[in-house]
């Protein structure tokens, strides 16, 4: 544990088996101050899971995922335990800002499928009333659009699933996260717009918006989509050819 002598901040990022992190989580939590933060990459597996393999320290235990490709895509995942700390996950938060990162919902669990499953429903899901509501509207604006948005703006889901699974491609993405994948849409439910709901929506979106009008909004997202529309058209120019979508009826 040579590596990590001296660290306020320790970011694990092996691999996705649940025996793996608790091993590696004892271990550390066997020889790292009480007040270091272990953070993992994990972006199935849930910390209450894996921080159960740390007796003396769990609450210093969260995960902290960052979206490929790490070096471009500014949102870092934060989700807590059952047992991580709100102190934890501040000093996280800002320990990711302090890099330039843009930290998406924390919450006890896993966030994932706000970017893995359906969008909008997944959405709903995360700030809906009572024990589903574990984040804010803007929260969930900010981690799409900060995140999986950026890459969708440029390749769709199962392409970046094949560039997700490294040199293996699709083929080990599947091999590695199949039971974590599985795991997000079990959980994904079907919350009902109800009238509280909706609500709850609205508030959350005027709150966002703040004094910015529609009409500015719309030049806001017009400006960036311009933005990206030319680097696009820069690809294709480049020889990387566009495919042509056919009609859905």
């Amino acid at each position: 544990m040579t590596a990590v002598k001296g660290a306020d901040l320790v970011q694990e990022n092996g691999p996705e088996r649940i025996e793996f992190k608790r091993k590696l989580y004892g271990q550390l939590d066997g020889v790292l101050p009480p007040d270091v933060i272990i953070a993992s990459s994990s972006s199935g597996l849930t910390m209450s899971e894996i921080q159960t393999a740390c007796p003396s320290h769990p609450e210093r235990c969260l995960i902290g995922h960052p979206f490929n490709p790490p070096h471009l895509i500014p949102l870092v995942e934060i989700v807590g335990g059952a047992k991580t700390s709100e102190d934890t996950i501040q000093r996280a938060s800002e320990f990711y800002t302090a890099l330039g990162k843009t930290d998406g919902p924390s919450s006890q669990g896993s966030a994932g499928t706000c970017r893995q499953s359906p969008a909008g429903r997944a959405g709903a899901r995360s700030v809906s009333p009572g024990r589903e509501g574990v984040v804010s509207v803007a929260d969930v604006d900010a981690a799409l659009c900060w995140g999986p948005g950026l890459r969708w703006g440029i390749m769709g889901q199962v392409l970046l699933n094949h560039l997700g699974g490294g040199q293996g491609g699709i083929e080990h993405f599947f091999q590695q996260f199949t039971g974590p994948i599985t795991a997000w849409w079990k959980v994904l439910g079907s919350p009902q717009l109800t009238p509280e709901l909706q609500q709850k929506l609205v508030d959350g979106v005027r709150a966002e918006a703040g004094s910015r009008s529609i009409d500015g909004l719309a030049a806001e997202r017009d400006e960036v989509l311009l933005g990206l529309l030319e680097l696009r058209s820069q690809t294709v120019n480049a020889g990387i050819p566009r495919k042509h979508a056919g009609s859905v009826g």
